[in-house]
């Protein structure tokens, strides 16, 4: 994967300034109603429409291929943008950006296919993981040939995005043939059903649920293996909720801000000044703000990791570039999610009982921050690290998730 010249040229802080600024109205008019639409449980289809009509959607197409497209560290700064206006508009396109990136490692004829639909709007989303029952490395959903047609058959969970795209990418395997595989199937096919199911008590409306794929025809041109390449990949999907994290925290931070500043009450416990007069809450209020900015110093440094690993001037080989980007993000994995988390709940340092309110839902940046957090265990990230730096390994390149191996004997010398 390269960077094209002009995404060199445009860099630096003047190009991310009149990014911002492109977007800014669009991002400001999802954050207008995003408390409302998350206490009602409406899903943003508006929000999505106008991400599309702005060009939001678009803004990682090659210049090749008609696009303007921005670094890695732009993109992840405008997704922090967007998480701070409203967290599920910005996690639901995670998979829509990544499709995009899977699609610049493709053959030229399947990018000649592909990318004009990108920029003409159209979204795309995954359906990857199942809930049980499928081997470590391994799916239950199958792509099979009949006739000379390629059939898919299967159901999905955790499908983020999926209702709102144009496209599902469905990870399948086939009877025979090493591995798994895309499919890439309409939306609209009267053999797909997507469900909003989804019942976790944070980022509720990015339509993580339910996909249902009966015997759903497939071109074959539409098809890919997915091999464990030395790729970005891996890398960038973590990377995306990492910005979304961060824009969470931006969040909290805003409102912690607004909350103090606009505060009349106050306590004889305390010094009895207005709040936002107050040093031991303007001391907190920072606290806070150093979280954050700290947070989104690591995602912006492992942002541009991912940059360094494709500048050609650096000329790293494949496997130097994906260990540059897989453990960047990596690291920031292990301290992004612990930064956002405190100062989600921080923010409830700095009021009185009223923030609890239902109305006023501050308690929605704690519960999406901990759900964007447990998608991949910061643990495992941790020690996938430390392994690297004390014994050289290199991080895993193509992340699975899936029933675990039973053993079958019990530990040599166990009593238990």
């Amino acid at each position: 994967m390269t960077v094209p010249t002009e995404v060199r040229e445009l860099s630096g802080e003047a190009r991310y300034a009149e990014l911002s600024a492109r977007f800014q109205d669009v991002f400001a008019r999802i954050a207008e109603g995003a408390l409302e639409r998350e206490s009602s449980r409406v899903l943003p289809f508006e929000p999505v429409a106008w991400l599309k009509e702005s060009g939001f959607t678009t803004i990682r197409v090659p210049a090749e291929h008609g696009g303007e497209p921005v670094s890695y560290e732009h993109l992840s700064r405008l997704l922090i943008e967007l998480a701070a206006a409203d967290s599920n508009v910005s996690h639901l396109l995670r998979s829509h950006f990544s499709f995009v990136e899977t699609i610049a490692l493709q053959p030229v004829e399947f990018r000649n296919r592909w990318f004009p639909r990108v920029l003409a709007g159209e979204i795309f989303g995954n359906a990857a993981t199942e809930r049980s029952g499928n081997a470590l490395g391994t799916t239950q959903t199958k792509l099979r040939e009949e006739g000379g047609r390629w059939l898919l058959k299967g159901e999905k969970y955790y499908t983020t995005g999926s209702i709102f795209a144009d496209w599902v990418v469905v990870m399948a395997s086939t009877e025979g043939r090493e591995g798994r595989q895309y499919a890439l199937v309409r939306v609209d096919d009267p053999k797909v059903t997507i469900l909003d199911d989804w019942d976790g008590f944070g980022q509720p409306l990015t339509g993580t649920g339910t996909a249902i794929f009966e015997d759903v025809e497939v071109d074959a041109g539409d098809i890919i293996q997915r091999k464990v390449t030395s790729t970005l990949e891996p890398a960038f999907f973590q990377l995306v909720l990492l910005a979304v994290l961060v824009g969470i925290g931006q969040a909290a931070l805003r409102d912690a801000s607004t909350l103090v500043r606009e505060r009349t009450r106050t306590f004889n416990t305390g010094s009895g000044s207005l709040f936002r007069n107050d040093p031991l809450i303007q001391e907190r209020v920072g606290q806070i703000a150093a979280g954050v900015y700290a947070a989104r110093s690591v995602v912006v440094a492992a942002a541009r990791d991912l940059d360094a690993a494709v500048d050609p001037s650096l000329g790293l080989e494949a496997e130097a570039a994906f260990v540059r980007a897989e453990l960047g993000v990596q690291q920031a994995h292990v301290t992004v999610p612990g930064l956002v988390l405190a100062a989600a709940n921080e923010l409830f340092d700095v009021t009185g009982a009223s923030s609890t309110s239902r109305g006023k839902g501050l308690d929605r940046h704690w519960r999406n921050a901990r759900t964007v957090a447990t998608h991949n265990p910061a643990v495992f990230k941790a020690r996938s690290v430390g392994d690297y730096h004390i014994n050289g390994t290199i991080p895993t390149g193509l992340h699975s998730i899936g029933d675990a191996v039973q053993a079958t004997t019990q530990i040599q010398g166990s009593d238990s």
